[in-house]
Formats: structure tokens, sequence, C-alpha cells
């Protein structure tokens, strides 16, 4: 009898998660909002930020360029999951789609780029269906930041340029603007912070280090095996990665503040976002 039970249980809970679980996301969609390239004025007034998705029943990823929607089309192919998955090239402060049409939604570093929150916030706002999710992670400065502290100012200037922001948001900006384009704020979290690893120590280069890389690409360079300018952007890059350690050590600065919105099921447009 016991025997029997058990197994009526596991054939129970088999149909309602794997059955019914897989029946319940059948057919829905996600969208990912990813930062792309940028117009020659880069951070200014008629800055253009790019993004693209791949669209599937369960959730949907993102690539940028026309360059990388080929390259994610192409890898579509080899995984078999072009049937399933759609790219598109566009902006994702003026998305291409119709209003509520999209289950979900996530972006992961990539909002810091637009110049304004609300637009990136209110688009998404617009497509979610009502009930939908949309999660975030963000760029910001932490209350620990000191605009008075020239080393704080130093190490956050130095992010904004290496990275081509149009400026690092408070932390406690974030769930505001959310709000303000009609969202409910689920959760908010700073993933950086302990128990977490320190994420920047992969960051950290020595000058031992970085002359050796300089010498090897300078080299590439002249033998014409690296395209010119490629010495440039290796200083660039090495630059942002001293700021973005800087940052992440003195506590002033997290890549990884997290924040769960959520669409009211009786939610209408709002109209503060456009």
């Amino acid at each position: 009898m016991a025997w029997t039970l058990a197994a009526a249980g596991f054939a129970l809970v088999y149909w309602f998660v794997w059955v019914m679980g897989a029946a319940e996301v059948q057919g829905k969609r996600a969208v990912d909002l990813q930062m792309g390239s940028i117009a020659d004025d880069k951070v200014g007034d008629r800055y253009s930020q790019y993004w693209s998705f791949f669209r599937s029943p369960k959730e949907t990823a993102a690539a940028a360029t026309a360059d990388k929607v080929n390259r994610a089309r192409s890898h579509n192919r080899k995984a078999g999951l072009d049937a399933q998955c759609e790219v598109v090239c566009g902006n994702f402060m003026a998305m291409p789609f119709p209003d509520a049409s999209f289950d979900g939604a996530y972006s992961i570093e990539a909002t810091c780029h637009a110049p304004r929150l609300q637009d990136v916030y209110g688009e998404v706002f617009r497509v979610l269906k009502p009930g939908g999710l949309y999660v975030s992670y963000e760029w910001v400065t932490t209350p620990l930041y000191r605009a008075d502290d020239p080393e704080h100012v130093e190490a956050i200037h130095g992010i904004e340029r290496g990275d081509a922001l149009p400026g690092l948001r408070r932390q406690d900006e974030i769930a505001a603007v959310a709000k303000e384009v009609g969202f409910e704020v689920v959760k908010e979290l700073d993933l950086a912070l302990p128990p977490a690893l320190p994420w920047w120590t992969r960051l950290k280069m020595g000058r031992l280090s970085y002359w050796r890389n300089s010498l090897v690409i300078r080299a590439l360079t002249l033998l014409r095996v690296a395209p010119k300018g490629v010495s440039e952007v290796h200083e660039m890059l090495y630059e942002t990665a001293h700021h973005l350690t800087r940052g992440g050590e003195t506590g002033i600065f997290t890549p990884m503040h997290m924040v769960l919105l959520r669409k009211p099921a009786t939610a209408a447009e709002h109209s503060s976002c456009s």
C-alpha cells in the first residue's frame, strides 16, 4: 500500500512540475535589452543606443549592432534555434513592438548607457503585458560615494569615460524612476555585497603584465598583424579597468544593483514616461 501511495505521489508531482509547468511557459516571450553601438557624439545630446534581442517561447537574449545580429543568427542556426529565436536590431528607448507584447523582460548591465533611464523603463513598461516582470542589473554609485572626495570623483569619472556612459546614477534613484513610469518595485538588492566574492579582482593587472601586453601589441601592430589603433584601445581598457577596480575596492560603485519590477495587473499606459 505504501509503495502504491508513493508511486501515485511521484506521478502527481511529475505531472504538475514537468507536464503542467512546461505547458504554462509554452508560447511565452521575454525581451532581453542589451547595449550596442554608440553614435559618433557618444554621450552627447544626440547619443543613440542600439539593441537587439532573441525572441523564443520561454525567454530572450540580445546582441546589438548589425554585425552582432548576423553573428547571433549564425549561432542560432548552429544551435538549431533559428526556428524559435528572432533577432532584431533597434533602439531600446523606442522599441518597434506593440503595447503589451511580452510576458517578461530583463537587462544585464545595459541600461546604464541610456541618457534617461525613464525612457528605457517606460518602453519596457509599455511592451510588457499586465502582471509581467522585469529584472535588471544596474551600474550605480553607492551611498559611500562622496562628491567632495577627489579620489572618488576620479574613479567614477574614469568609469564613465571608459565605458561611454552618459553619467552614473545613484543607487537610490533606480526604484524612484521605476515607480515614476508605473512599475511596482518587488525587490532591490546589491548582488556585489558579501558573501559575494569581489567582482573586480579579475580586472586587476600589475605594471609588469601591462608592459608585457603593451610590448606584444605594439610588436603585432608594427608587423601589421594587429590593426592600427589596437595599442590605444589597450591603454584605454587598462585605465578603465583601474578605475573600475578602485570603484569596487572603495565600495563607491557596483555593477550589480539588481531590481525586480512588476507591471501592475490593471496597469494603464503611464503618461509620464513619454
